[in-house]
């Protein structure tokens, strides 16, 4: 099954391998050495905003997606009061058509996850690039001469191809280098929910045992990077970081101008509009 999954999404491993090599060669035409770590950090960082910038259709319609569902809760929570304890089968049909109707009058998608999973291929493609590298193979646009450079490249002992575990058999100040950028990436992470993710949620119609698990996903997802970092080349955590970086700062800017309708943050926004009026 690998083995199929790989060769469907082989087009995308190359684009991927062919973005990243352009921006390592717009790195070196800036005057940085082609084989530095400076250039493939800065390569990785370009290759950070090109994939982001792909994605921010799919970042607008998750916003949107998640505004057309707060405007439409109250409807939704006075239709399940209505037939709360229904079982009568025509009864539960005409619920299900208000159901539609009410989605359909606030343009509530049927494929609200579908751009989520659309990430999915590119995100297995950014690490197929990344352990291809690692392993010292040519993917795509990343010929044998590139790859040689990327594995050449290091900061402080910390090569990009590298793992934590030879890493610090070979370098102790690389491998404490590769576990300041994964906790650096996993508090960015830690945060970005912690500080904007949760605050736009509206716990009005969560169940306690859901806003529970909600509460514990910014340190499930923490960790998780953390964990990954342990097994995962240092380039894909150098990729981690950025990406975190970026994403930080775009779930800022919606917390701050687009909150959902109904959360904290939104009130939080009201209440600030309020107060300069």
């Amino acid at each position: 099954m690998p083995d199929v999954l790989s060769t469907l999404l082989t087009p995308l491993t190359h684009a991927v391998a062919a973005v990243l090599a352009a921006a390592h060669h717009l790195a070196a035409g800036l005057g940085l050495a082609a084989s530095s770590a400076g250039a493939w950090l800065l390569a990785v960082a370009l290759l950070v905003v090109a994939v982001r910038t792909v994605l921010l259709p799919v970042t607008i319609h998750g916003v949107r997606s998640a505004h057309a569902r707060a405007h439409a809760a109250p409807q939704l929570r006075e239709l399940r009061r209505r037939y709360a304890g229904s079982r009568d089968l025509e009864q539960l049909t005409a619920m299900r058509a208000e159901q539609r109707r009410i989605h359909a009058e606030h343009g509530v998608s049927a494929w609200g996850l579908a751009p989520m999973l659309l990430q999915l291929p590119l995100f297995y493609a950014l690490y197929r690039v990344v352990s291809d590298l690692a392993a010292g193979h040519s993917v795509g646009a990343l010929d044998a001469g590139l790859v040689a450079s990327a594995s050449a490249a290091s900061v402080a002992g910390l090569h990009l191809t590298g793992h934590l575990g030879t890493t610090f058999a070979a370098s102790v100040p690389g491998g404490l280098l590769l576990v300041a950028v994964a906790l650096g990436a996993a508090l960015l992470s830690l945060l970005t929910q912690r500080w904007f993710v949760l605050p736009m949620t509206d716990p009005t119609d969560l169940p306690e045992a859901m806003a529970t698990v909600q509460r514990l996903m910014p340190w499930v997802g923490g960790i998780g990077v953390l964990a990954a970092a342990a097994f995962v080349p240092a380039g894909l955590v150098a990729y981690w970081f950025v990406n975190n970086v970026w994403t930080f700062a775009q779930q800022g800017l919606v917390w701050r101008f687009a909150p959902t309708p109904g959360s904290p943050a939104a009130l939080r926004r009201a209440a600030a509009t309020t107060r300069t009026t």
